[in-house]
């Protein structure tokens, strides 16, 4: 697949696939931290993550649009407030979700897997009724246009590399807050022993809700973000749901570095192949070789130790 290229547009293409796929790496790792937080430490199978980050994104246009009609001249800065808001609004419908649906289903995957199928299809609905069905996009502020030339060949978005800036910034921050923080300690105590964590005085209910609403605001920065790169439709996460627990899976479902390192690889192979073959044939081929290295390593890249 490689005939009628020299080696200079090669290494140039690889560049260019390779700065294409950091930026889809950027929208998995947020996607896929979430999802991880939910799916790997509290065993609840979010078929709706997806729609969480459409909120997300959705957020991020009407911002985009009250910074344009009634503060233009702050509208370089509306993105940061618009992620603030996407986070909130997802965040706050996820806690509500976990009291209404979530909770009764705990320790019952394939129940929570039905019902979130069924409330993601609910919010794509209610996407096409107050949105309509056509897609959406968010106007750029002018500091986010343009691009870096590295090289003749290629150029590097400023708004690509905004966007990877952020992911990283939010990974640091989960990272953080999951394993270096007394927050983080009491929901590892409730995911490795509940009744324990119980008897000790960890409101497990609270750190259940909190956590899932987590996870749901972290899908929303994903939206936020994903509105730098793509226009915003009703179904729009659809198309990544899937990758998005196969990162997880792939990585170790109770891993964040190993989901970190996962969706590196993930979207970097999506991304190379998807210009030498098309694109359905490079998610297969990605899926392929991923399933062949989880049958030798069931547990993921970096799954968890645990002493017994």
């Amino acid at each position: 697949m490689f005939d009628g290229y020299t080696t200079s547009e090669l290494m140039s293409i690889f560049a260019m696939q390779g700065f294409a796929g950091l930026s889809l790496f950027s929208v998995f790792v947020l996607m896929a931290l979430g999802l991880a937080i939910i799916f790997g430490q509290m065993g609840v199978i979010n078929m709706a993550h997806g729609e969480f980050m459409i909120l997300g994104a959705y957020t991020t246009y009407l911002t985009s649009s009250a910074f344009q009609s009634y503060l233009p001249g702050l509208f370089g800065g509306y993105f940061f407030v618009a992620m603030i808001f996407a986070f909130l609004v997802c965040a706050a419908l996820g806690a509500f979700i976990e009291w209404a649906m979530v909770r009764h289903l705990y320790r019952r995957p394939l129940d929570t897997l039905l019902a979130t199928w069924g409330l993601s299809l609910i919010l794509q609905q209610a996407y096409r009724t107050i949105f309509g069905a056509r897609e959406v996009g968010v106007t750029l502020p002018e500091w986010m246009m343009g691009s870096i030339q590295v090289t003749d060949m290629v150029d590097l978005p400023i708004n690509g590399l905004f966007v990877m800036i952020i992911a990283l910034s939010i990974a640091l921050a989960v990272y953080f807050l999951m394993y270096r923080s007394g927050w983080g300690k009491k929901v590892r105590a409730v995911v490795q022993n509940r009744p324990m964590a119980e008897a000790v005085g960890i409101n497990s209910a609270g750190v259940d809700r909190a956590t899932f609403a987590l996870g749901c605001g972290i899908a929303g920065i994903a939206g936020a973000a994903f509105t730098m790169i793509g226009s915003t439709g009703p179904s729009s996460g659809q198309a990544y749901i899937v990758d998005t627990f196969l990162v997880v899976v792939f990585g170790g479902a109770q891993s964040l570095i190993g989901t970190i390192v996962s969706a590196f690889g993930i979207s970097q192979a999506q991304s190379t192949l998807e210009f030498f073959l098309s694109g359905s044939m490079a998610k297969v081929i990605t899926l392929l070789v991923v399933v062949g290295i989880l049958m030798l390593r069931p547990e993921g890249l970096m799954a968890l130790k645990i002493r017994r």
